[in-house]
């Protein structure tokens, strides 16, 4: 399914703009204004999910490399009341 479009207008100093000019020209490696921008914010989207798992991942070997004598014992009741919003 493709998501529906929509318009946005963007406020950006002359130094941006000429940029942006050069990276949609025939050579440039975008088609559009657009497309460069929703480049830039795919990317921006996959870094910060890259950034959450790195930051869960050492959560998780933390937690893994303690040692059992700082385990608690937890129904899994009382984990889900201790983490609800």
């Amino acid at each position: 399914m493709t998501a529906r479009r929509k318009t946005m207008t963007l406020e950006i100093d002359d130094e941006l703009r000429e940029f942006l000019t050069l990276m949609v020209r025939e050579a440039g490696p975008y088609q559009s204004v657009s497309a460069y921008v929703e480049d830039l914010i795919r990317r921006y989207m996959a870094s910060q999910e890259a950034a959450s798992f790195t930051q869960l991942q050492a959560e998780l070997a933390a937690g893994f490399s303690a040692p059992e004598s700082t385990y608690h014992p937890s129904s899994a009741a009382e984990v889900m009341a201790r983490n609800r919003l």
